[in-house]
């Protein structure tokens, strides 16, 4: 599981500036509301070849009682309890306050490991920027700008190793046996994901009736289908903004961002019933970024009239359109309506994702592509893409070697991506290309 870290204090020390450097975004999983940074914000960043998730919290007032507050303070401890540890910012430049005094009492009896970082730190001496804050007893501050970049990959390092020793010796054991395709099935509260189970197992293993957030915490179940061998992850819905407040629900959002990360196809279910919602586009997006293989169920797709049904699709083309690389299926879990092609389509997104693209045939479908489409100049200069090989698989990644490739636009990689596409026949998986430009010899100052 990727370890999790959360952003903690008061109002305005910088936190969703942190954030965003971190996932290196300016967006999260949860919508704010404007001009108020309310829910807890969900991200994934990396630092070197460690990834992790980050939450962002609102300023936090742990004593107030009522309120928007109130309410925003149920929402940072609720991060808390999710993190493995928690990074408390403070304001280098305004010092220390009373307020950062009531969070330390707070974050001291919360049992998470803890860092102290002053932030705003930039063009001041560390001591004077940190001689207040030793007053917390939290240990040697740690000194960062969050606008600047300064210290920041020092700092998610240091994290990161205090939580990897915080994890128990892990213990030698005979390896697993293959499960097959794990198939993560995320979306919103009540959209059907564990009757969907229940429906491809044949039996009621997981406890589905009509109340949001009835699973708390991702399941892993290994059946076979069709003499093929799959695990299901049924994953807690991802509950609307404003909404997670039980401390019984306390790991659905981390859980569920996990179970993307770790599987190999996602399962996208939609309530054909409701329209599609910023949060159906949120959790999309994410799938997207962590380059899942994704199919995209709309459930409850009967007992709908065609207008109504019309209306639907309509809606899906305008607000999902980035997902053009998927497949997407009308079904009814309750009623084993549209799960046959479903699950072919987990197969067939599933390969595409795992595909093996030897670098003659890749190299052969980059000529064919520029033979029937040239890149445009850049001023005096036509780049020049000479051959490509595979650089990953789950999402494949195709590498394109070539001279001033840095003169190439977006355009002109959407075709590629198309080109590869149907060459390959890559639906249900996301593509990356990469443009390596090999140096120039005869550039100044090289010999």
């Amino acid at each position: 599981m990727k370890p999790v870290i959360a952003l903690v204090g008061r109002p305005n020390v910088g936190k969703s500036t942190l954030f965003n450097r971190l996932t290196r975004s300016r967006d999260a999983l949860v919508a704010d509301l404007p001009g108020l940074t309310r829910d807890r914000h969900y991200g994934e960043g990396r630092i070197g070849e460690r990834p992790f998730l980050v939450i962002d919290t609102g300023g936090f007032e742990p004593v107030a009682k009522e309120g928007i507050m109130h309410e925003m303070a149920k929402q940072t401890k609720q991060a808390v309890a999710e993190a493995d540890a928690v990074v408390f910012l403070v304001d280098g430049r305004q010092g220390m306050t009373p307020h950062d005094k009531t969070i330390t009492d707070f974050l001291r009896k919360a049992g998470r490991p803890v860092l102290l970082v002053v932030n705003k730190a930039e063009g001041m001496k560390y001591t004077s920027v940190t001689a207040d804050f030793y007053e917390l007893g939290l240990g040697d501050p740690y000194v960062i700008s969050a606008a600047h970049g300064d210290g920041v990959p020092d700092l998610v390092n240091e994290v990161l190793d205090q939580i990897e020793a915080q994890k128990p010796a892990e213990i030698e054991a005979e390896p697993a046996p293959a499960r097959g395709i794990k198939i993560a099935i995320v979306g919103r509260p009540n959209v059907g994901k564990s009757t969907l189970v229940n429906t491809l197992l044949g039996e009621e293993r997981v406890i589905a009736f009509d109340m949001p957030g009835t699973t708390r915490d991702s399941i892993e179940i290994p059946f076979e289908r069709d003499g093929k061998h799959y695990t299901l992850i049924d994953t807690a819905g991802i509950r609307r903004r404003g909404k997670v407040f039980e401390a019984i629900e306390k790991f659905s959002v981390v859980k569920t961002l996990q179970s993307i990360s770790e599987a190999n196809v996602v399962l996208l279910l939609l309530d054909a019933q409701q329209d599609i919602s910023e949060q159906d586009a949120h959790i999309a997006g994410f799938i997207l970024e962590s380059g899942r293989a994704l199919v995209v169920g709309i459930n409850k797709w009967d007992g709908l009239t065609s207008d109504k049904r019309d209306a639907i699709k309509i809606d899906i083309e305008r607000k999902l359109h980035f997902l053009f690389f998927a497949k997407f299926h009308f079904i009814s879990a309750l009623n084993n309506s549209g799960i046959g092609p479903l699950m072919k389509s987990i197969d067939s997104a599933y390969a595409a994702a795992m595909a093996k693209l030897t670098t003659p045939r890749l190299t052969r479908a980059l000529i064919e592509a520029v033979e029937h489409q040239q890149p445009r100049r850049k001023g005096s200069i036509r780049p020049k893409m000479r051959y490509a090989h595979q650089g990953g698989q789950n999402p494949p990644i195709i590498v394109i070697h070539g001279n001033a490739l840095d003169a190439i636009d977006d355009n002109y990689k959407r075709y590629l991506e198309k080109h590869f596409r149907e060459t390959f026949s890559l639906t249900g998986t996301p593509l990356r290309i990469e443009l390596r430009s090999g140096k120039n010899p005869f550039a100044k100052g090289e010999k």
